[in-house]
């Protein structure tokens, strides 16, 4: 779905580097991303695992992903406002489908 415009380039995948990069395509995610990181370090300690901060990092790496694409990212952002705008149940799940589809491209894209 890219369009080859890519506002940035792809960052590493480190919590640092993903919150500069988000900073720049995305900054009024950046709360949500603090929050998430918060959480996913507070997990990774009660659990004893970084699975939580790997989950952490893997999601936030396919937003940027998404956003450092114009047209990915409209459509994205057009996709989930339908879904939750909807008027039906069924066009809600065809937006939501839509919304999941382009996260895992974005997802499998930097993550494999």
């Amino acid at each position: 779905m890219h369009d080859g415009v890519e506002l940035i380039p792809r960052p590493e995948q480190n919590p640092a580097a993903l919150k500069a990069a988000l900073a720049v395509v995305a900054a009024d995610r950046l709360p949500e991303m603090i929050d998430g990181q918060t959480k996913a370090m507070a997990e990774a300690i009660t659990s004893g695992s970084v699975q939580p901060i790997r989950a952490f990092v893997a999601h936030w790496a396919a937003v940027v992903e998404i956003e450092r694409h114009p047209v990915t990212a409209r459509a994205y952002h057009r996709e989930n406002y339908l879904a939750n705008h909807a008027g039906t149940t069924q066009e809600c799940r065809e937006h939501a489908t839509a919304v999941a589809e382009i996260y895992r491209a974005a997802y499998t894209a930097v993550n494999g």
